[in-house]
Order: structure tokens, then C-alpha cells, then sequence
């Protein structure tokens, strides 16, 4: 049921970028915000049903909602390391507001994280690829 749902809802998405198409080289300039607004619905139906379904599997097998939590955990404590190790400090913009120091060690923590996060996946691809290795 929820196969055929989505199988005429593709169809009739697909002919309606395919009129929007039409309408746009008709030099109507409306259909380039209408094919904007197809790709935004489309879109929201996207991450919703990846929500949904990722959530549903997670919640319905208990070792991968226990794989997700340690994820989510290690991430958020990785974070908490890079915000302590942060420094912040009070900044003038150019446009004459002022940066917090709170707001400037987020961003710190933010890059201290980014940079980890690259060694890590580089850590653990070369790893593996030496570790696959026959």
C-alpha cells in the first residue's frame, strides 16, 4: 500500500517537473519558482521519510538504538573536550557589534571538532586499509 502510494506520488511529481520544464522554456518565468517550490516539497518529503523510517528501525532493534547512543555519546563528549579546550575572547566585528566570548569559544570548539572529527575518519581509513591489506 505504502509502495503504490509512493509509486503515483513519483509520477505525479515527475509530471509536474515536466510541465514546470515546459512552462519555463514557454518563457514563462513563473515556473522556475514553481519548480523551486516541487524541489522544496520534495525534499521535505525526503528527510521526513528518512526521519521516520531511521527512527522507526532504531527504535524496533535494540542494538542498533545501543550503536546510536554510543554515537551520539562519543560525539557529544568530543564536543565537550573541544569546548574546554577552546578559548574565547571578546571581538569587534566589522560591522561594530561585538563577537562574545561564549559565541567565540563555540566557534573555536566547532573547528577543534572539525579538525578531530578529519583525523579521526583519516586515522581509522588508513587503519583499516592497512590492517585489509592481503
Amino acid at each position: 500500500m505504502v509502495y503504490d502510494i509512493l509509486k503515483y506520488t513519483a509520477l505525479g511529481l515527475s509530471l509536474l517537473g515536466i510541465l514546470f520544464v515546459l512552462l519555463i522554456l514557454s518563457d514563462y518565468l513563473f515556473g522556475i519558482d514553481l519548480i523551486l517550490f516541487t524541489a522544496y516539497f520534495v525534499l521535505f518529503i525526503i528527510v521526513s521519510s528518512v526521519f521516520y523510517f531511521g527512527i522507526k528501525n532504531m527504535i524496533g532493534n535494540k542494538s542498533s538504538l545501543m550503536n546510536t547512543l554510543k554515537g551520539i555519546g562519543s560525539f557529544l563528549l568530543l564536543f565537550i573536550i573541544c569546548f574546554i579546550i577552546a578559548s574565547g575572547e571578546e571581538t569587534l566585528m566589522r560591522e561594530g557589534k561585538i563577537l562574545s566570548a561564549t559565541s567565540s569559544k563555540l566557534i573555536g570548539a566547532a573547528l577543534f571538532m572539525f579538525y578531530s572529527l578529519i583525523i579521526i575518519a583519516s586515522g581509522s581509513m588508513l587503519f583499516f586499509g592497512f590492517k585489509n591489506r592481503k
